[in-house]
C-alpha cells in the first residue's frame, strides 16, 4: 500500500482560475477542501477507528471471493462544508488504499456535489458518474465495493436488483445502512412490498458492523459492510431469482431518494 496515495492533486489537474472564483462564492477552494480531507484522514488514524474498522472491511476478503477491484460511491453528501461527509469520505480514501483500489476505478454520484467538490474529488483521481442511476448500478462481472453509508433504502433496493443473481450479487460488497437494522426497523409487510429486494437477500447476505467509537457515533451509526457469499445464495429457492420486476415505489410513502427526473417522468 502506497503511502498516502490519492491524498494529493496531480499538477496536472490544476485550475487556479476555478479555484480562485470558488474562493470568491464559497469562501475556500480546492486546495482547502483537499486540506480538510487530510485533516480528517489524521483523525480517523490517531482515534483509532480505521484500525478498528479494518477488521470488519477484511471480513468479506477472507472467503474465495475476488477482492473488490473498483468501487462505487453514491449518496456522499457535500463533504466540503459538512463535516460528517467529510469525514466518510476520508474514510473512503483510506479504504481504496488498503483494498489497492486505484482512485481512477472509484467513481463517485452526489447531485448536490457543489463544483467545488467536483473539482476536489477530480483533483483526487476520482471519477464521477455522469447521471442519476438511482443506484441501479451492475457489476458487470467485477467485484465492486460500493460505499453507500447513511443512503436511503430505495438505493440499496435498486442496487441489489439491477445485479439480482447469485453471479453477480457474490460479486458485491456494500458498506452501508445495516439491513438487519433495516430488517428490525420495518414491518415486514412495508420491507416486502416496497422493498422486496432487501427482503428476499436477507438469508443470503453476511453482515459485519463498524465498530461504535465515541468520536463517530453520527458519522458511521448504523453502518456494516455486507457481502453475499455465493455458496449462501444457492441456497435460496429458485423462486427468489425468478422474480426480476423493476422497483417502482409507487405505494411508497417516505422515498428517501433523489428521482432521475427523466426515468420519473417516464414512469408516469
Amino acid at each position: 500500500m502506497a503511502a498516502g496515495c490519492g491524498w494529493r492533486a496531480s499538477r496536472g489537474r490544476r485550475r487556479r482560475g476555478r479555484d480562485k472564483a470558488e474562493e470568491d462564492e464559497g469562501g475556500t477552494g480546492t486546495a482547502a477542501v483537499l486540506r480538510g480531507l487530510r485533516e480528517a484522514r489524521d483523525d480517523l488514524l490517531s482515534s483509532g477507528f480505521w484500525a478498528a474498522s479494518a477488521g470488519a472491511v477484511r471480513a468479506p476478503l477472507s472467503g474465495p471471493a475476488a477482492p473488490p477491484s473498483r468501487c462505487v460511491c453514491l449518496g456522499l453528501g457535500r463533504f466540503a462544508a459538512c463535516p460528517i461527509a467529510r469525514c466518510q469520505l476520508a474514510f473512503l480514501l483510506l479504504l481504496l488504499e488498503e483494498l489497492r483500489v486505484p482512485p481512477a476505478q472509484c467513481a463517485l454520484f452526489d447531485p448536490a456535489f457543489s463544483a467545488r467538490e467536483t473539482a476536489a474529488l477530480e483533483a483526487l483521481g476520482l471519477r464521477l458518474l455522469p447521471e442519476n442511476e438511482e443506484g441501479k448500478h451492475g457489476v458487470g462481472g467485477s467485484a465492486t465495493l460500493f460505499y453507500m453509508v447513511h443512503c436511503g433504502k430505495a438505493l440499496y433496493n435498486n442496487l441489489l436488483w439491477s445485479n439480482w443473481s447469485p453471479a453477480a450479487l457474490s460479486k458485491v460488497v456494500i458498506i452501508g445502512n445495516s439491513f438487519r437494522g433495516i430488517e428490525e426497523r420495518l414491518l415486514s409487510r412495508i420491507l416486502e412490498r416496497d422493498y422486496s429486494y432487501i427482503a428476499k437477500v436477507l438469508k443470503g447476505t453476511e453482515e459485519v458492523a463498524l465498530p461504535s467509537h465515541p468520536r463517530y457515533l453520527d458519522t458511521f451509526n448504523d453502518t456494516s459492510v455486507h457481502w453475499f457469499p455465493l455458496d449462501k445464495l444457492q441456497q435460496l429457492s429458485p423462486d427468489v431469482w425468478n422474480f426480476v420486476e423493476e422497483p417502482t415505489y409507487q405505494d411508497c410513502e417516505d422515498l428517501e431518494i433523489i428521482r432521475n427526473q427523466d426515468r420519473a417522468a417516464a414512469q408516469s
